[in-house]
């Protein structure tokens, strides 16, 4: 499944990278992550809860970082599996000033989906996606929105 989308934020440049780049931060932005422990350079072991209709499921694994350019962009790959059925992601994510106070998040990516979940079809799958998708931005302006307040 193909994701992609743009979407401008309230920050710099610099902050919304820091943030992006943050093993604590991360977390609190992207839906499901339930832990994020980092193993090494740029990489992490990470957990998943996640809910696709009525399945539902604990998904451990691999997350990376690769082709990272400073404050520019970089591209995320997961791997994830559980007894349900294995997602494999790529996401290539890129920040774009706007002004010093705006900045652009321009996604693209594909999901690879097997086992059970796969079972349920693109449709539903679909409108999970851009369920999650709304949630990252919505939990990505609320940090945003604590940091600015000092919190």
């Amino acid at each position: 499944m193909e994701l992609k989308g743009k979407r401008n934020v309230e920050t710099d440049t610099e902050t919304l990278w820091n943030m992006l780049m943050d093993v604590e931060i991360l977390p609190k932005i992207v839906p499901g992550i339930s832990k994020l422990e980092k193993t090494g350079e740029n990489t992490y072991k990470s957990t998943l809860e996640v809910k696709f209709g009525p399945v539902s499921g604990e998904f451990t694994g691999d997350m990376q970082m690769e082709n990272i350019s400073h404050q520019k962009t970089f591209t995320l790959k997961a791997q994830q599996h559980n007894k349900i059925g294995t997602v494999n992601s790529v996401m290539k994510i890129e920040l774009l000033p706007i002004s010093n106070k705006e900045t652009e998040v321009a996604f693209t990516g594909d999901v690879t989906i097997s086992g059970l979940m796969k079972m349920m079809g693109e449709k539903v799958l679909s409108s999970v996606t851009e369920m999650l998708t709304k949630q990252f931005f919505a939990n990505l302006n609320h940090e945003i929105a604590k940091q600015k307040a000092g919190k």
